[in-house]
């Protein structure tokens, strides 16, 4: 097995060995247990038995964790238990002790000397982890939402750790990955591949130091789940779970709240299922107003890719199944090339799309987004949800009449422009996404992009009365307010000059979002 700081990662003590042995048979749980079934990664084992999944930690040293004592091991299970009660408290019910029972063999013990410990689990149907709901295309922009939701309202929670995260640490987990990723590189990837990437990490730290420094102040640091990809989101009674935090490293899991956020980011793309990246990105913003963190999310981005490539090489190394070795080293080779492209620069835009409500607008921006600029995309900003959240109020709850006074509108529009300008600033594409009836208002988003240096285009979605009414009344969990009365009064009302390109979206989703497409590449 492949050394790492002269440490071997992959031994098996003899101790752990028995084990894993005892855990490995039905009999070893009582009665009623026929089967158990195994599921490996690179630090952990864990067992499904009945009901319950008994997790035990891989007696492994690796540059940053240390599993190799039993002490250490319960150290580990202990805050495994406590940290993911947090997100997942009717998932992680107890430890259990593991070690030499009187008539000399390998039990569950109450006490006496510990050969080793296992975190208890409820089992629940993996069929609802969230990477089985991807590869059988389930996974939908409501449920998305509502994850992007709960993620954000544990970051709103979690404690804040000033004392960890900044430039430094982000370095050091930089350079620990090079120097894991350089040690395997003959074997998996291209020499060049990682030598190029860690001279890209340090350019963009470089240039992110003084955005991370200042969310760290503002205490945007904190004790995230630090692991935050679709194996480790579940349903549970149809809602999205968090389980299986990172445990094992204060420095590593005390972390940015967009780095955390990262991870699942990068894995959504990994999957290349982009416009769930985006949507996902843009909720959480839009929940958080995290723009002022942006600028360093393709660093995030590429040290989540590194980060995976290098434990799935690990997991390869340990594996004992033969089969999946070749497709293993494959996907750790694709994690790095997309942790190189998320630092690949892009140009930037501002798309202003505008037009009465029901003609298309939300549904033509969120499928341009993920196509534009930097990954995962551009940045949304959809004038109802900004209003309802500047409000107080969840994006898909109906506002009274008076949340849409002219005062009110005018600060709806005016915060538009500040966050397009921020995310136009952060080296991301903007799209906004409102009505824009007032020839000030699309005259102000055309003056944001001429301050930015960069190109405008506006859009202006035109489609027949009717059925901008039937779409209008087809709609169900939006964040738009609009009715047909409201219709009805912007159809009264005369909307200037408008030099916007002028796109057709009468016919079907697709034929909509073709046209706006080929208006884009025309201007």
């Amino acid at each position: 097995m492949r050394s790492l700081n002269g440490v071997t990662s992959g031994a098996t003590p003899d101790d752990q060995r028995a084990v894993i042995t005892f855990l490995t048979q039905p009999s070893s749980y009582g009665p009623g247990i026929e089967r158990v079934e195994r599921i490996e990664t690179h630090i952990s084992l864990i067992f499904l038995a009945g009901d319950l999944a008994y997790k035990l930690k891989r007696a492994v040293k690796l540059p940053y964790l240390n599993f190799s004592t039993a002490e250490q091991r319960r150290a580990a299970c202990a805050a495994e238990l406590a940290l993911n009660r947090r997100t997942a408290p009717s998932l992680y019910l107890n430890l259990r002790r593991i070690g030499r029972a009187a008539n000399g063999k390998i039990d569950f013990i109450e006490d006496g000397p510990a050969l080793d410990w296992v975190v208890v689990m409820r089992r629940f149907d993996q069929a609802h982890l969230f990477d089985a709901l991807a590869q059988k295309d389930e996974l939908d922009g409501p449920l998305m939402d509502a994850l992007a939701d709960h993620i954000a309202q544990f970051h709103a929670a979690a404690e804040p750790r000033p004392d960890h995260g900044g430039a430094a640490a982000l370095a050091a987990i930089a350079e620990t990955n090079h120097q894991v990723l350089t040690e395997i590189a003959g074997d998996i990837f291209p020499a060049e591949h990682v030598a190029a990437l860690l001279a890209r990490w340090r350019q963009a730290l470089a240039a992110a130091t003084s955005i991370i420094k200042a969310r760290r102040t503002g205490g945007k640091v904190r004790r995230c789940h630090g692991d935050l990809h679709l194996r480790n989101i579940c349903l549970v009674d149809g809602k999205p779970v968090l389980f299986d935090c990172l445990e094992f490293s204060e420095s590593l899991a005390s972390i940015d709240i967009l780095y955390d956020l990262a991870f699942l980011l990068m894995d959504l793309e990994h999957r290349q299922l982009p416009a769930l990246a985006n949507r996902v990105l843009n909720r959480y913003l839009d929940r958080t107003a995290g723009d002022d963190g942006l600028a360093a999310m393709p660093l995030f981005l590429s040290l989540r890719g590194g980060i995976r490539a290098h434990v799935t090489a690990t997991a390869l190394a340990s594996s004992a199944n033969r089969d999946r070795k070749a497709e293993m080293a494959a996907e750790a080779r694709r994690y790095l090339d997309l942790a190189l492209q998320f630092l690949e620069p892009q140009p930037r835009r501002l798309i202003a799309i505008g037009g009465l409500s029901g003609s298309g607008k939300s549904t033509v921006a969120a499928a341009l987004a993920p196509e534009l600029g930097l990954r995962p995309g551009a940045r949304v900003l959809r004038s109802d949800v900004i209003r309802k959240l500047a409000l107080g109020a969840a994006p898909e709850t109906r506002l009274p009449a008076e949340a849409y006074t002219p005062e009110i509108t005018f600060q709806v529009y005016h915060t538009l422009q500040t966050r397009a300008r921020a995310a136009l600033n952060a080296g991301y594409t903007a799209i906004i996404d409102a009505v824009s009836l007032m020839p000030e208002e699309r005259q102000a988003f055309a003056e944001v992009a001429r301050r930015a240096g960069v190109p405008f285009t506006g859009l202006w979605l035109k489609a027949e009365p009717e059925v901008m009414s039937e779409r209008i009344g087809e709609r169900r969990g939006d964040a738009s307010d609009a009715t047909a009365a409201v219709l009805a009064a912007q159809l009264r009302q005369d909307p200037g000059l408008i030099d916007w390109i002028r796109v057709d979206t009468s016919g079907g989703q697709d034929e909509c979002v073709a046209a706006a497409r080929r208006a884009l590449v025309a201007a």
